[in-house]
């Protein structure tokens, strides 16, 4: 008899907790189809941007860890859409954050205040995890440039010439000339060191961690006056005409801000220019999203206006602020679709799970800069002011 009252009892606690974990999925499933469709996006729909759900764990997922569990639960295939970047777009310009500020997130929030997410030991961590990955799948998804950052499509109808002429553009705004010293902290493959040295005739020092991609920059310039360090842009000394970060940025968090541009200060001539081209946040934060942090760009967070004032004041003249944001919603287009393209070539070597997460990634990030969510600004600041003022250059 006891034992049977045991079994009975057994059965009547797995029978409640199966209950309640019904009424639990069932709020979570109203809760986000609410949530989406206020933005626009049905589940179940027919429009390109409408989620197709796979596997019910996706509504407590995306409810319970928000942004986070919505790339997750991609990446693991629980849902799917015919388009990511749309859907994104809408998810942005619907402004679905706002209208849900209960919404999960707070912790990355918490412990960058407290923490210096970029110091010299932890920003080695986004080279190992992303840029560390492997030359053949980046050169397949870049094309020939190797350049990982905006390209420039005004006049331009491929990635190759876009690309080219972001280089170009660059070199135009610090007025190049043959002869001079240029720093570059930041270089990823050495595509600026190249395109400028053999160009404008100038030398180059350039600073990056990524071992790989040091050792492909080195190869890549090896008969020309440009001089690659593997080591931290915090660590670049000696006297240079002009200085430019190129993609840096958004690997040097808020509190280090001021440490990049005292280092570009500290290095340049007097009247000499210093160029800084990043992504860039419409609001001051202190972190990036949950899950470009944990799978794209630990550690990464983008600038705002008012961040990068702080950090020149005192240190630098503005000359000229130019934006051009909606050439990365083209840009990250273009490298999904050499990236989808090559995929076959990487199939074996990186599995499915990978291929989900990069399409994410570069098609969620495409949706952000066609919402103007996100900007990508080419700021030009100078040691002392130029004589006679600045000329700029579109």
């Amino acid at each position: 008899m006891k034992l049977s009252s045991q079994n009975t009892s057994e059965r009547t606690d797995k029978s409640q907790q199966s209950l309640k974990n019904m009424l639990i999925m069932d709020f979570a499933r109203q809760k986000i189809t609410r949530l989406f469709q206020d933005a626009g996006i049905i589940i179940e729909g027919e429009n390109d941007w409408d989620i197709q759900v796979h596997d019910e764990r996706f509504y407590n997922k995306v409810l319970m860890k928000w942004s986070l569990g919505f790339g997750e639960s991609y990446m693991d295939g629980w849902w799917d859409t015919r388009s990511l970047d749309q859907l994104v777009f809408k998810m942005y310009t619907s402004e679905i954050e706002k209208k849900n500020k209960n919404l999960p997130g707070k912790i990355d929030e918490y412990k960058a205040r407290f923490i210096n997410q970029q110091t010299k030991f932890r920003a080695q961590k986004v080279a190992h995890v992303h840029y560390d990955l492997g030359n053949d799948l980046y050169s397949k998804m870049l094309g020939d440039t190797m350049q990982y950052t905006c390209a420039y499509w005004k006049k331009a109808q491929t990635l190759d010439a876009a690309q080219l002429n972001k280089l170009d553009l660059i070199c135009k705004k610090l007025h190049l000339q043959k002869g001079e010293k240029v720093l570059e902290l930041g270089c990823g493959w050495g595509g600026f060191a190249k395109f400028a040295a053999e160009n404008y005739g100038v030398e180059v020092d350039a600073y990056n961690i990524s071992k790989e991609q040091v050792e492909f920059a080195r190869k890549r310039n090896a008969k020309l006056p440009v001089t690659i360090h593997l080591a931290d842009y915090r660590d670049a000394h000696g006297t240079y005409d002009k200085v430019a970060a190129i993609g840096l940025c958004e690997h040097v968090g808020y509190k280090n801000y001021p440490s990049l541009m005292q280092v570009a200060h500290r290095c340049l001539k007097n009247n000499g220019l210093f160029l800084l081209h990043s992504i860039a946040n419409n609001f001051s934060t202190t972190h990036c999203d949950p899950w470009f942090n944990k799978y794209i760009f630990p550690n990464g967070m983008l600038p705002s206006v008012k961040q990068l004032g702080e950090a020149m004041e005192n240190l630098f003249v503005l000359e000229d602020w130019h934006n051009f944001g909606p050439d990365y919603d083209k840009t990250l287009v273009a490298w999904y679709n050499n990236f989808e393209e090559h995929w076959p070539l990487f199939q074996e070597k990186y599995g499915e799970r990978f291929y989900r997460m990069w399409k994410y990634y570069l098609l969620s990030l495409a949706g952000g800069f066609r919402a103007r969510r996100i900007q990508l600004w080419q700021v030009v600041m100078s040691k002392g002011g130029v004589p006679g003022g600045y000329e700029s250059v579109r």
